[in-house]
């Protein structure tokens, strides 16, 4: 299968190894990964902080740029939440059926969704031998909805050893510009998701967005825990010790 893959600017910009670790991931599984060169930002940040204008333009470059039937891969629900959830409201508010008909017509698949539903696989070839707790991000859940897919993923890995995290479901904080207009709030509750993490005795702390990671990552560092921080991606991209 032609895949065509989709990288959040967070990643593009703080961590290139996600879209490494899918395109090693995918290829070991025999697909072929393409990377339209066009893309930009998906325009959620614009939209969730009122700029709208600006939302649509980049809804509308980000369509362009995967048009063309492949199916699209994102290593980031927030990503592909916004494609799939917020570009109708975009197109309605931009009055721009166009928009709305182009969005329709991308097939924008969270990396879990795509491996679990459209591939049938769970077992990726993957050995990580580390304790690991894993963090549900809200978009994952709550406009997504997939579930216990990464657990299942996770379960599958040679040698990985998974261990419940408490509170799994409470937000970490982040929520894009929630941090930085509610930056009192974004730490206490950062602080919490740190806590129950460091309780876990995990080694590593993963999940399907970057950008919670880095929020939690950046607690984790500055309380010098030793826990490390790594994109679900990188796990199942992994043959060996690491």
């Amino acid at each position: 299968m032609r895949v065509a893959l989709s990288v959040a600017c967070f990643d593009d910009a703080l961590f290139p190894e996600t879209g490494r670790a899918v395109t090693v991931l995918l290829e070991r599984l025999g697909h072929e990964v393409v990377f339209p060169p066009g893309q930009t930002c998906c325009g959620q940040i614009h939209w969730t902080s009122g700029y709208h204008r600006e939302a649509a333009d980049l809804a509308r470059g980000y369509t362009r740029a995967f048009e063309g039937g492949d199916v699209v891969v994102a290593p980031s629900a927030s990503c592909a939440a916004a494609v799939r959830a917020a570009y109708p409201r975009i197109a309605r508010a931009a009055r721009d059926p166009g928009l709305a008909r182009a969005a329709e017509g991308l097939a924008v698949y969270e990396l879990t969704e795509f491996l679990v539903d459209v591939l049938g696989v769970t077992d990726v070839g993957a050995r990580f031998p580390h304790r690991v707790a894993y963090h549900p991000s809200c978009q994952s859940m709550r406009t997504l909805g997939i579930g216990d897919r990464p657990l299942r993923l996770l379960r599958a890995v040679q040698g990985l050893d998974l261990v419940d995290l408490p509170a799994a479901e409470e937000c970490c904080g982040f929520g894009g510009a929630f941090a930085m207009k509610n930056a009192d709030v974004s730490v206490a509750m950062v602080a919490d998701k740190v806590r129950h993490i460091r309780g876990t005795g995990a080694d590593v702390v993963c999940a399907v967005d970057d950008s919670c990671l880095a929020h939690i990552g950046g607690a984790l560092s500055r309380l010098r825990a030793g826990v490390r921080t790594m994109h679900l991606a990188e796990i199942l991209a992994a043959t060996g010790p690491s």
